[in-house]
């Protein structure tokens, strides 16, 4: 017996999802509303290159959700930025199998 498929490709994924459906069932914003921004991304990003369900698919998720954080007013974009800088700039510099952590001052 083989080991089953993964249903993330990437551990990314599956926390990026995990976040949002945390963010949903905190009450931040509801479901149809996500899936209909989620859709709409989709619909825009597919008009310019297939969609796998792989990398493209949650850089499409994660960028629904931060639009949605700022419209709503959540969050601003330049703090999203500095946030995704340094979380990048934490992985590049993380030991591999090590975890990886945002030094002081680098979290929004």
């Amino acid at each position: 017996m083989s080991a089953p498929e993964p249903v993330f490709e990437a551990p990314w994924h599956a926390q990026l999802f995990a976040l949002t459906v945390h963010l949903n069932e905190s009450g931040l914003f509801d479901w149809p509303f996500w899936a209909d921004r989620f859709g709409a991304t989709l619909a825009r990003h597919g008009l310019r290159r297939a969609l796998n369900g792989g990398e493209d698919y949650f850089n499409a998720w994660l960028e629904t959700l931060e639009t949605l954080l700022i419209d709503a007013g959540h969050a601003r974009p330049g703090d999203l930025r500095a946030l995704r800088d340094g979380w990048e700039a934490a992985y590049l510099s993380t030991l591999h199998g090590d975890p990886v952590h945002l030094k002081a001052g680098q979290s929004v």
